[in-house]
């Protein structure tokens, strides 16, 4: 029998033997989207370690179907060198709401205007080096608009059935970790 989520905040809380204390940051470099920041940290035992830190603001993204498809954006990836299918989703600004965010990322996008977002899953695609939170939104209430995509942008819409998403995720070709959250997440939760 489960315990609940109560022994699971019980074992997130801070345990003295695993806590890592910053005794000293430097600001490596500075870019648009994130900061690299080098940490020199002291360990439980006392000894000292590096450690090398992304810092961003994170991002933000929609599950949105329609007649039992899911509207996913194809875009070439230079940090991967190929085609992704992913939700429509973009950087959260510094102070923005994250529905907000993942509001206007799905018009800018789409098109598409949600009459109603519910927050699916929350996460932290690598929290071993960078703070960047992707918030999943599932879109209720869909209409169709016109898209006005950023500068520099260039995308393409593609509704793909649900069945064939999750096959798709099952197979690896849909592998964008915030897409692949968002649709299993709405699956689990069941609203697809």
């Amino acid at each position: 029998m489960s315990e609940g989520l109560e022994a699971i905040r019980r074992a997130l809380e801070c345990d003295p033997v695993l806590y890592e204390s910053v005794v000293r940051t430097d600001r490596a470099w500075e870019g648009r989207i994130f900061s690299v920041e080098l940490l020199e940290v002291e360990l439980s035992d006392g000894s000292r370690d590096a450690r090398e830190v992304v810092r961003h603001h994170g991002g933000a993204g929609v599950v949105a179907v329609m007649g039992g498809r899911v509207c996913l954006v194809k875009q070439y990836r230079v940090a991967l060198g190929r085609m992704t299918l992913e939700i429509p989703a973009g950087k959260v600004d510094p102070s923005e709401p994250r529905d907000v965010c993942a509001a206007r990322e799905l018009t800018e996008e789409t098109g598409l205007v949600a009459e109603r977002l519910e927050l699916l899953t929350e996460s932290y695609g690598a929290p071993g080096f960078t703070n960047e939170h992707t918030s999943v939104y599932f879109a209720h209430g869909l209409t169709q608009g016109e898209a006005a995509l950023d500068e520099g942008e260039f995308l393409n819409v593609v509704w793909v059935p649900l069945t064939d998403a999750l096959e798709a995720i099952r197979a690896g070709l849909i592998d964008d970790a915030k897409t692949v959250s968002g649709i299993l997440a709405a699956k689990a939760y069941g609203m697809l």
